[in-house]
């Protein structure tokens, strides 16, 4: 009986910038069944090349495996699963929520709180930006809740590794 449990993994790959790419890897997880739980892609420093972070649910020994199958399709330039490795992460969502003369207030003292940023402001709604954790932009869209959410929009995890704090040493390892 294998002792593989099932867990999130942080993928990223560089892929080429062509139309199709995010079809043929999407096809390829599911194929293999696999959810992604989140996904973000964007371009990378590298002109023509864009960057994407997976996180998907799975054993490890399953996930390698589909992460080698990943590197193998014609416009993945490299994948790593940096799971183990020393990472800074974000997720970002934007939040629009009905706010009146009345209630403005006590929604700006959330944001506040929360360090959110105001990116607009209308006559019956505000729109703020949070990036941070998933239990923090959660924890804020429930107490949110209360004031009617008009629209809310999340991106997946953003992932790249920390910067190494010992010359010669390799970024993301741990210490």
């Amino acid at each position: 009986m294998s002792t593989d449990h099932v867990r999130q993994h942080t993928i990223t790959a560089q892929v080429m910038d062509h139309p199709g790419v995010l079809t043929r890897i999407a096809s390829m997880f599911r194929r293999r069944g696999f959810n992604i739980a989140s996904l973000a892609v964007g371009l990378s420093e590298i002109p023509d090349l864009s960057r994407m972070t997976f996180v998907v649910e799975g054993a490890e020994g399953v996930v390698r495996h589909v992460s080698a199958q990943l590197e193998r399709l014609i416009d993945v330039v490299d994948v790593r699963d940096i799971t183990e490795s020393n990472i800074v992460w974000r997720e970002l969502a934007l939040i629009k929520v009905k706010a009146d003369a009345g209630t403005r207030g006590e929604v700006l003292e959330l944001t506040n709180v929360y360090r959110a940023n105001v990116i607009d402001i209308g006559v019956e709604s505000l729109t703020m930006e949070i990036s941070g954790g998933r239990q923090k932009i959660d924890s804020l869209i429930e107490l949110l809740r209360k004031f009617g959410l008009a629209e809310v929009i999340r991106t997946g995890r953003v992932a790249t590794l920390r910067g190494t704090l010992i010359e010669g040493e390799d970024d993301g390892l741990f210490q």
